[in-house]
């Protein structure tokens, strides 16, 4: 047998269908455990990931690989692109702009969670902020850290790791895409040569 041949195509998919089998059981398990946790409060987030990987679990299941990867594949380099090229002043756009959106209780649970207050020392806001933390850093010390210093810092490293997982698996999609075409067009050795193919 030679790999590249009919055997060799069929084994390669098969691994790769259960690769994402995995792949889809562990997002839906992260998501379940970071919400478990408190570690992520939204649940917009938490359906975003467990949306995700049934995705990927149905395309696994059902091997519908051609067409599927590679939209997705379109769709994840494209983000993981984006997660590696925001830089910091983008951050703390998006972080200011979503802190003023939130809640005030999804403000106090992550003041708590990452034990600092306020946003950023920018406005008059941030001293009404700080005046309303419920933080343990208050009461050890007379001035916390603030919130967004910690807030970019996990976001900068979050970005990176995420836009390098995302872009190794998506040129896993187009390996999946080859595959498929591939076993596609290949004729099984042990078929019979005069039935209707």
């Amino acid at each position: 047998m030679v790999c590249g041949g009919f055997a060799c195509s069929k084994n390669a998919l098969c691994a790769l269908n259960v690769v994402y089998m995995l792949v889809g059981l562990l997002l839906i398990g992260v998501a379940a455990w970071g919400k478990g946790l408190g570690l992520v409060s939204s649940i917009h987030i938490i359906g975003g990931v467990i949306a995700v990987g049934v995705f990927l679990l149905l395309i696994a299941v059902a091997g519908l690989y051609m067409i599927i990867l590679g939209l997705v594949f379109i769709f994840q380099f494209v983000i993981s692109c984006s997660c590696l090229a925001i830089n910091r002043s983008k951050q703390t756009d998006v972080i200011n702009a979503s802190w003023w959106v939130m809640s005030n209780k999804t403000r106090d649970e992550l003041e708590r969670s990452f034990d600092c207050c306020g946003l950023f020392n920018l406005t008059t806001l941030y001293q009404q902020d700080y005046a309303f933390c419920t933080a343990v850093c208050k009461i050890r010390r007379p001035t916390c850290q603030m919130c967004g210093e910690k807030f970019l810092k996990h976001s900068d490293e979050a970005l990176k790791i995420l836009g390098g997982v995302g872009l190794f698996f998506s040129f896993t999609e187009i390996l999946g895409v080859w595959l498929a075409m591939r076993f596609r067009n290949q004729k099984d050795p042990r078929a019979n040569p005069s039935a209707f193919l």
